[in-house]
């Protein structure tokens, strides 16, 4: 575990529980990240759809089913759309509070490994 100039510290099993739970939580907080994309595009894109219904002069639209299009009334197609823009944002507001207890969590493992370890460790991104 000898890294840059440290002094070599003995890992205990507590110790290594600490940095095994460092790395579940990068790697959850990398999974996060990545869910939060998915979400913010998929958000931007009902955003558009509802723009674009807007536009529409149309009083039926084609609105995707699985994978068909089925007609369906502009007025039906609107709450529709808004409803899935409630569940989507509603469910990255969840994926924020969980990346913020991520980050919490690792902070405070940050500090008790840093603590012990000092230089002997590097818990950062590169």
């Amino acid at each position: 575990m000898q890294q840059g100039g440290g002094s070599e510290t003995e890992v205990t099993w507590e110790d290594q529980q600490n940095i095994n739970k460092f790395g579940r939580l990068n790697n959850r907080f990398h999974e996060l990240e990545d869910e939060i994309k998915v979400a913010k595009e998929s958000n931007d894109n009902l955003e558009d759809a509802g723009n674009e219904l807007i536009l529409t002069d149309e009083e039926v639209v084609r609105f995707q089913i699985g994978e068909v299009f089925a007609h369906v009334p502009k007025e039906e197609v609107e709450t529709r759309i808004e409803e899935m823009k409630e569940v989507t944002s509603k469910s990255l507001e969840k994926l924020h509070e969980e990346k913020e207890s991520v980050l919490a969590q690792m902070s405070e493992l940050k500090q008790i490994l840093y603590g012990k370890f000092k230089d002997s460790i590097n818990l950062e991104e590169d």
